[in-house]
């Protein structure tokens, strides 16, 4: 799964919001909660509860062989600090994701498919934990199975209002090296997987697509097009009068780098787009430090080459966002 924006960040400190680094030329691009990320190696993955008030988001090694989910709930207008989901860190897992009625998180894991193997899986299925109410405990782990499943890697789901699952995989009818799939629901069951047209997909890498609860649009990663910017850029699609999606565009130079870029998701309630990123964009040229703590200091910031979250207000973006919608 490959897992890139061109813009140049410094250091601030304010005091509505922890110490990070925005965009000094247009103030567009904000780090997320520096203070209490900066303990990680790498952080990816967003997943904002339906109420505003939880959040879910993968921690992966220095060497990204091991990986978990964690998660932060809201106390009065202050994030918890981290912890690791009731669910994870046993096994390598990644990628959670909310049902429109943030009864469901669904995330890509490797654990083994039953209680009585401790032996992990060499490829990643989807899971998915649920609750009967939002304060509710999460159930045991719940493999989402065939034909969703298969003997390759299956990531990064979304889930529409209608139950479709868009999700992200390795299959013999892809059109590239990744493709974004499609299972329909019907009647409680899930259809076999579609790979999306060419509008979407092509013989490149497309993965880790957010897609809208009404399905009108999906924000998606991609490596390898002759308008990329690097190493992975997020791109865009909205579908047409006739429900079809239109040729996907490049996000633009307020989002994307030339490293990867990745893992959007669309908070609609407070007007921002999340993702992941690998930016690089630390200047060492030129550096004169008399302490190491100098040094650190500038080897720490965001935009250092690991990775880490960041927003960015809808309205910043040359996505075409419906900003009147509220979902």
């Amino acid at each position: 799964m490959i897992l890139v924006l061109h813009l140049m960040l410094v250091f601030i400190s304010c005091n509505s919001r922890e110490a990070g680094q925005i965009n000094s030329e247009k103030d567009v691009l904000q780090p997320f909660l520096p203070q209490k990320m900066k303990k990680f190696p790498n952080v990816r993955d967003f997943a904002l509860s339906p109420g505003g008030k939880e959040i879910y988001f993968t921690v992966d090694s220095y060497k990204k062989d091991f990986s978990f989910i964690a998660t932060m709930t809201l106390v009065g207008e202050e994030w918890s600090l981290p912890r690791i989901a009731d669910f994870s860190g046993q096994y390598k897992e990644l990628e959670p994701a909310f049902s429109p009625d943030g009864l469901q998180l669904y995330y890509a894991s490797k654990r083994p498919i039953t209680d009585s193997d401790s032996t992990e899986k060499t490829d990643y299925d989807i899971w998915y934990v649920k609750r009967n109410e939002i304060r509710s405990n999460w159930s045991k782990p719940i493999n989402i199975g065939f034909p969703i499943n298969t003997e390759g890697n299956e990531f990064y789901p979304s889930i529409a209002l209608s139950g479709n699952l868009y999700f992200t995989a390795e299959r013999h009818d892809s059109k590239g090296r990744e493709d974004i799939y499609l299972s329909t629901k019907e009647n409680n069951k899930y259809s076999e997987p579609v790979s999306l047209d060419t509008a979407i997909n092509t013989q490149y890498f497309e993965f880790n697509a957010y897609v809208s609860p009404d399905e009108s649009l999906i924000v998606f990663s991609s490596y390898g097009r002759e308008d990329g910017m690097g190493g992975g850029d997020l791109y865009y699609s909205i579908k047409d009068e006739n429900n079809q999606w239109n040729a996907s565009r490049n996000a633009g130079t307020n989002i994307n780098s030339p490293q990867l870029d990745y893992c959007p998701f669309v908070d609609y309630t407070n007007g921002k787009l999340f993702f992941s990123s690998e930016r690089n964009t630390i200047n060492y040229n030129g550096i004169v430090a008399k302490s190491i703590n100098e040094i650190l200091l500038k080897m720490n910031q965001y935009g250092n080459g690991m990775c880490r979250i960041y927003s960015i207000n809808l309205a910043e973006t040359d996505i075409p966002f419906d900003l009147t919608r509220n979902d």
